[in-house]
């Protein structure tokens, strides 16, 4: 048998770089796989997205199994390919589309039902999806409504209406004679309610657009109480602490007050001691002064030292000490 060294690099070159590319692609590609994968895919086909994006959560039971891979429209029916992963379909399962939050954002919720499993190549049929009416839809759909009233025309009908109806029971009369007044009150309110109802649909249209903003807002304001609930634990928790500290001092006192009566009465002996020495020890260093100044002068000749010895000499031995020590 060859030894490696020995081998043609040529053909290990081109299996190395095969597994390579191989590698590369399955890493990239690792959610889709079947055994380390994130999950196995399914779809399901409904009438409308109604607001469904890719991302969006899959919930089973009020809890999130999988995420929404892929919206696309599939003829007259919209697919909706989605990944669950440690879960148990069945054959029957059904799916619909649900609000989150009050903004609109939706998720993908699934009902298990069934006896066999859900192959994942089998889709869940439109007539087992439920998609719900969009509430920003309506909205704009409502000021679209509104803005297509011909007001004045309205309000003309009932007044045909009133004069129609004239001669009929004071009931009938007075009922419409209210329509007539209505007519000539939303007739008259026609600029304002048509202003109302544009805000109303610039209102809708930016809650939209910033959906996402303020889903992640409350999600950080969650956290936020969250973190300050867990704070007001410790403060809480550290207060006690310092309660029960200062009733362990309290006792601690309590029960040595005379030795520390004691001990304080000795420490103002000693401060009175060191009191008096400090002012010792002043006028030591006073007193102290005029010999170093004299011994500096003595020694400040150089390497000389001067020097004088009063007494060696007496002074009736001759000339050198005549006067004595205190003439000199």
């Amino acid at each position: 048998m060859k030894s490696f060294s020995k081998r043609d690099p040529v053909p290990i070159a081109v299996v190395g770089l095969v597994v390579l590319v191989l590698s590369t692609v399955a890493a990239l590609n690792a959610d889709d796989l079947p055994i380390v994968g994130g999950g196995t895919t399914y779809t399901a086909e409904f009438s409308e997205a109604a607001g469904l994006k890719s991302d969006d959560e899959v919930r089973v039971a009020g809890v999130k199994v999988g995420e929404v891979t892929e919206i696309e429209l599939d003829g007259p029916t919209v697919l909706v390919s989605f990944r669950v992963s440690d879960t148990w379909l069945g054959d029957d399962t059904s799916a619909a589309i649900k609000i989150k939050t009050l903004l609109g954002q939706k998720y993908l919720a699934l009902d298990p039902v069934g006896d066999a499993p859900l192959d994942p190549g089998t889709t869940i049929p439109v007539d087992r999806t439920i998609a719900p009416y969009d509430v920003m839809e309506a909205f704009r759909d409502l000021s679209g409504t509104v803005d297509a009233i011909d007001t004045d025309q309205l309000a003309e009908s009932f007044d045909v209406l009133s004069e129609t109806f004239a001669d009929t029971p004071d009931d009938v009369r007075g009922a419409l004679n209210g329509l007539s007044r209505l007519s000539d009150t939303v007739a008259s309110r026609d600029e304002q309610l048509a202003e109302l109802f544009a805000n109303t649909r610039q209102v809708s249209r930016t809650l939209a657009d910033r959906d996402a903003e303020l889903a992640r807002l409350m999600e950080d304001g969650n956290v936020l109480l969250t973190e300050l609930r867990k704070r007001e634990q410790a403060i809480s928790a550290m207060l006690d602490g310092s309660r029960q500290l200062a009733t362990q001092l309290r006792g601690l006192v309590d029960d040595n007050t005379e030795q520390l009566d004691r001990v304080l009465r000795k420490l103002d002996q000693l401060t009175g001691m060191l009191q008096r020495n400090q002012e010792s020890l002043s006028e030591g260093i006073e007193q102290f002064a005029p010999f170093v100044r004299v011994f500096t002068n003595t020694i400040g000749n150089g390497r000389w030292f001067d020097n004088y010895i009063c007494g060696l000499l007496l002074p009736s031995v001759g000339p050198l000490n005549e006067e004595g020590c205190h003439a000199r």
